[in-house]
């Protein structure tokens, strides 16, 4: 009894002091849970958790204000599917609690202020479509979203700003009057009237230079690809039309409306968009991209017309599930359908896919059945798709994924190196170190020997097919042999491809050894990245390189691509990161300087401005080698294109091959798939490779990319 008597007296209630922070802390979560649930499936109504919730929020206010605030303000930009359970709540507690309403209401500006300005726009649309739906729970008064809107629309006649600046706030305004539309027009149908003319004679003068590179397929049968902001517009005319009647979106609110009538509303405070900065990102326009309408489904429900408001909230509602899910989801059709047959035992109806058997390789139906199948056996093994595959169709199946050793057979007893290579097989198998198979290579001939180009006695090709052929070969068991070679003789890889040629040559050798597994060649590419054998400039010069060819329009290729460019672009984040990390820091010291008089801490700042030198060094040389690998790609797109439009010209054929439509689409990927990086260096760009004297089919794809963000 003592003890406890005595840590009581010099705990100085901390035990009952932490027993309080703990049960405001389970009160929080409590309340979060609560808020976040809203909406779910359960046993009552929605109306009935509506009130139950309203009124534990009411009571909870004294206390936890602040908590709750911030909570209504997250879902509103988080939760945009619950939107309008969440304005009815916000409605309920508002008629309740007046002075809470306008506190929400100056919140919600508060935030989406700092969501422009953090260029954060897409919740910024929800937050404004919150905003506009408060209107109908009698939050916010009408002429005041109104007003908001005017300013809103009116910066599309702002000067010398981009277009996809003013696309965002006709869109904000447009992609809102689906929930408020109704409600404005019936209390300021003048003032609406005005702010339409105005948005129609903008969307009749916008440029749409853009809209070709956006489009999925080039016919405009059976779907039309619209340009998103025309379609926005037809799907509010015909709403309007209509007189403002939907019959998607829910409207809890109007079970409550006997009560949200007698509460008081707010006025918006005047909203001026922010100004437009150099740093200002505004989100790129698309096309709307659809692959039925009602008539591929005669027997479920009617499916909403392209041009219905409800076709509009049902494509929002599903865009908001796959931002949620996007880890989940598959982005190539191709690799989607190969795992739909791998989960139904590869049944598919073959017969109906023949008439591609007669078809250019290189068209898109026998291309895209190559590619499933090519996908199919990373999911299985190869004699399984031989036998699933119908015997007609065996032009399109993948090789047999073996390695290729040139050395292998009687045959290649005459070819140059042959000797060597029995050598370095032994070794390898006699676990030999990096000085004994430098010593076996040592006296390899060198072909380049009496070239006259500075690199003519460092880069011995011979000796590196010699290696790698070699070395590729016996670890051919799995992949992690592979890697396991490439660790060991690391040095040895290092030593052979120090130059830009070295480092091509082992790229081609090991296509060579692997061409019939593009799996393999996909691993190999990205583990040479990783351990600096190869450079990313390196890996683009390959795939353009003249072995290639053939293989230039198949999808490993330019997975290896994107994978590469990916590779880079976050190399170069990893050391910002690790700059502003040392700069932060430096400031911290410099803080802590001000405030304690230390003088060990000079010596802790010289340090730290030592690595921030260097870092800063480290981040341009990144910054330096990424814009070279984006220049060394467009220059090569360029090339190879010029050469095939030279050549049909020369010889009077069309320019609209296959592979023409091939390369040019992969063309618009690269600037569409990188955009935010490639952005960084359009001057340098446009004025090295994109000038006005290049053929206009190739300068058009340029210019459609400029004008996304014009």
């Amino acid at each position: 009894m003592s003890r406890r008597r005595h840590s009581d007296e010099n705990d100085g209630g901390q035990p009952h002091k932490r027993r309080k922070t703990s049960d405001a802390n389970e009160t929080e979560d409590h309340l979060e849970s609560l808020i976040c649930k809203v909406g779910e499936k359960s046993a009552c109504s929605l109306e009935s958790n509506l009130e139950g919730l309203a009124g534990v929020l009411e009571a909870d206010l004294p206390n936890y204000k602040s908590k709750i605030l911030r909570l209504l303000c997250t879902v509103a930009r988080l939760l945009p599917e619950k939107l309008t359970i969440y304005t009815t709540l916000v409605g309920l507690l508002n008629a309740r609690n007046y002075n809470f309403g306008g506190e929400f209401v100056e919140a919600m500006i508060r935030q989406l202020k700092e969501s422009l300005k953090s260029n954060n726009y897409n919740e910024a649309v929800y937050l404004v479509r919150f905003l506009s739906d408060l209107v109908n729970c009698h939050v916010i008064a009408a002429p005041s979203m109104v007003a908001m809107f005017e300013n809103f629309v009116s910066v599309t006649q702002e000067e010398d700003v981009p277009q996809v600046r003013r696309d965002w706030y006709v869109y904000a305004f447009l992609s809102s009057l689906p929930w408020v539309g109704k409600e404005l027009y019936e209390k300021k149908d003048a003032e609406m009237d005005r702010i339409f003319a105005n948005t129609e004679s903008y969307l009749k003068r916008r440029q749409k230079t853009h809209v070709p590179m956006l489009q999925v397929w080039t016919a405009e049968k059976p779907h039309p690809q619209e340009e998103y902001l025309d379609c926005l517009w037809a799907q509010i005319q015909k709403l309007k039309k209509d007189r403002w009647q939907e019959r998607h979106i829910l409207r809890p609110y109007l079970a409550f409306d006997s009560i949200l009538c007698e509460a008081l509303q707010h006025n918006l405070p005047p909203f001026t968009p922010p100004p437009h900065t150099e740093d200002s990102a505004y989100p790129m326009p698309r096309v709307i991209f659809r692959m039925f309408d009602y008539t591929d489904d005669p027997e479920g429900p009617v499916m909403p017309g392209s041009h219905s408001v409800e076709r509009f909230v049902i494509e929002e509602n599903l865009h908001c599930i796959i931002k949620s899910h996007w880890k989940e989801r598959k982005t190539w059709f191709i690799n989607w359908f190969s795992h739909h047959l791998s989960n139904f035992q590869f049944r598919w109806s073959w017969e109906d896919w023949s008439d591609c058997l007669t078809q250019d390789p290189e068209s898109p139906k026998p291309k895209f059945v190559r590619e499933v199948l090519e996908k199919c056996m990373r999911l299985s093994y190869h004699q399984r798709i031989l036998d699933f595959v119908p015997p007609t169709f065996s032009a399109l199946c993948p090789a047999n994924p073996s390695c290729i050793y040139k050395y292998g057979d009687e045959s290649s007893n005459s070819l140059p190196g042959h000797s060597v290579a029995l050598c370095l097989a032994v070794a390898f198998k006699s676990k030999a170190t990096n000085d004994e198979i430098f010593s076996i290579l040592k006296d390899v001939p060198n072909p380049n020997q009496d070239d006259d180009d500075d690199e003519g006695f460092s880069f011995n090709p011979l000796k590196i097919e010699v290696f790698v052929q070699t070395l590729l070969h016996l670890a051919a068991k799995s992949f992690s042999h592979s890697f396991s070679a490439l660790a060991k003789f690391h040095e040895v890889f290092k030593t052979l491809a120090e130059s830009d040629e070295g480092k091509l040559h082992v790229l081609r050798v090991m296509f060579e050894v692997w061409r019939n597994h593009p799996q393999m060649i996909a691993v190999l590419v990205d583990k040479m990245i990783r351990t600096q054998i190869v450079d990313c400039a390196a890996v683009a010069n390959w795939i353009f390189s003249s072995e290639l060819s053939r293989d230039f329009t198949r999808l490993f290729v330019w997975e290896i691509l994107h994978s590469t460019i990916r590779k880079m672009n976050k190399h170069v984040l990893k050391i910002q990161k690790e700059l502003e990390e040392a700069k932060e820091k430096l400031a911290r010291q410099h803080k802590r300087r001000s405030d304690d008089d230390d003088r060990s801490s000079d010596r802790k700042d010289g340090a730290l401005e030592e690595q921030i030198e260097r870092l800063q060094e480290k981040v341009e040389s990144a910054q330096s080698e990424q814009k070279n690998l984006f220049l060394v790609i467009f220059q090569r797109f360029i090339m190879i294109l010029t050469e095939h439009l030279v050549r049909c010209e020369t010889d009077g054929t069309s320019v609209l091959t296959p592979w023409y439509k091939n390369c040019i689409e992969r063309l618009q990927q690269i600037f569409l798939q990188h955009h935010q990086i490639i952005q960084q260096y359009m001057v340098t760009l446009e004025n090295l490779l994109f000038t006005a004297e290049l053929d206009p089919h190739i300068l058009a794809v340029f210019q459609q990319f400029c004008a996304l963000q014009a």
